[in-house]
């Protein structure tokens, strides 16, 4: 299935730069509302003791335990859900709006927002995506039929508190958004034949949206189709990788031993370079993170490798300098959505590029790129100040912002 091209006419092959996939989603972003959590909490007699952020999401009693230990913890995460109902159970009971989702469309989207243009790779559709995709966002899908798979996103802030059943209080150390995913399609991740074609004129392809895949054989078929379609890309184009909470850790593992040899960057949160090093990670020590960038080097040895936080964003790997100007793009414009959310635009992240950096943030990069010299590029975040952040999105739009500064890049190189 291919987009009506009408709409994106003007976009012409500027949208076929940036090559975005695997898969989107519809998203069901709930307003947070303590009273309605605590109610669910009352109805399902949930105590402090049985909370858990389980694997596979099977009830919506399941639900509300996983969501109640996200929060204790301060951390975000991503779960499948066994049925849709649940979602649509626990939705009913907040404010919820009906957005697009996935880390490659909401890229597209952030791009969109500041004038650059791309092509998407979907694996379904429907009415309410044909409607929310700007005109400039051109693309394709795998599916043959509309289909409707929403996912639950819920953000909470810092310092949230909800009461349990048997009176326990918890307290959120820190804000943070949770994913919660009944998605056949993206579970089937299949590649549209069109693939190889958009690839061929591509400056950038990237790679995500395979966290959702559960059967190893599959997974191990649409590596195969993408390695084959990357092989048509133009010499001095670039493969970029995101890294995601995978509903089936080992298939993470598959995915790097099969994959990463023909990526150029490997990017991923904090949460996932916590989740790849196997354990935490000191995010404002230079030495710690150094450790745990070894660590990773060791399991991931090709790709360049990004990691981007709330303080600072880094590439580490040969050539990482000619990361640097991306990582800043990508961590103003992941910004500007924490202060403004959908209204982005050109003018407000050209305001959030002028703001001042984050002096911890800027201790950090100082550190650590004394202690790994040119292997390691690193930028701190701006100063971000705002009673009503946006925290959804957060490193999908990143992702937007570095892969419009290297498109932009390699435009710029075209020209010379």
């Amino acid at each position: 299935m291919i987009a009506d091209m009408d709409g994106a006419a003007a976009a012409g092959a500027e949208a076929g730069a940036a090559v975005l996939g695997l898969g989107g989603c519809l998203d069901y972003e709930i307003t947070w509302d303590v009273a309605a959590l605590e109610e669910l909490a009352r109805r399902h007699g949930i105590v402090a003791s049985e909370l858990e952020r389980g694997d596979v999401i099977g009830s919506e009693r399941d639900l509300v335990r996983s969501i109640l230990a996200f929060l204790r913890d301060g951390v975000g995460g991503e779960r499948a859900v066994a049925a849709l109902e649940p979602i649509e159970a626990l939705s009913r009971m907040f404010e919820r709006r009906i957005t697009l989702g996935g880390t490659s469309v909401r890229a597209a989207l952030a791009m969109s927002r500041i004038g650059v243009p791309s092509t998407l790779h979907l694996v379904s559709v429907d009415d309410h995506v044909r409607r929310l995709l700007p005109a400039d966002v051109v693309w394709i899908c795998s599916g043959d039929e509309d289909t409707l798979n929403p996912h639950l996103i819920v953000q909470f802030p810092r310092g949230a508190r909800v009461r349990l059943a048997d009176g326990t209080e918890l307290v959120a150390p820190a804000s943070n958004r949770l994913i919660y995913v009944c998605d056949r399609p993206n579970t089937e991740m299949i590649i549209d034949p069109g693939l190889g074609d958009l690839l061929e004129d591509a400056r950038l392809f990237l790679i995500s949206g395979l966290n959702a895949m559960v059967s190893e054989a599959a997974l191990r078929a649409r590596i195969q189709t993408m390695r084959d379609a990357i092989e048509r890309m133009p010499a001095g184009s670039l493969v970029v990788f995101e890294d995601a909470g995978y509903h089936v850790p080992e298939l993470a593992d598959v995915l790097i031993r099969e994959l990463s040899d023909v990526v150029d960057v490997y990017g991923m949160n904090e949460d996932e370079l916590a989740t790849r090093v196997g354990r935490d990670v000191d995010l404002l020590d230079p030495a710690d993170v150094a450790d745990a960038l070894a660590t990773l080097r060791a399991l991931i040895p090709g790709p360049t490798l990004v990691v981007h936080t709330s303080a600072w964003a880094l590439a580490y790997g040969p050539g990482a300098a000619r990361f640097a100007d991306a990582l800043d793009a990508g961590s103003a414009l992941a910004g500007t959505r924490y202060l403004h959310g959908d209204a982005l635009d050109a003018d407000l992240y050209a305001a959030t590029m002028r703001l001042p950096r984050q002096e911890r943030g800027v201790a950090f990069a100082e550190g650590i790129e004394a202690l790994l010299g040119d292997r390691v590029a690193c930028r701190a975040a701006r100063v971000l100040d705002t009673d009503s952040p946006t925290t959804i999105g957060l490193g999908d739009t990143f992702v937007g912002g570095v892969v419009a500064a290297l498109v932009s890049q390699a435009a710029t190189r075209s020209r010379a």
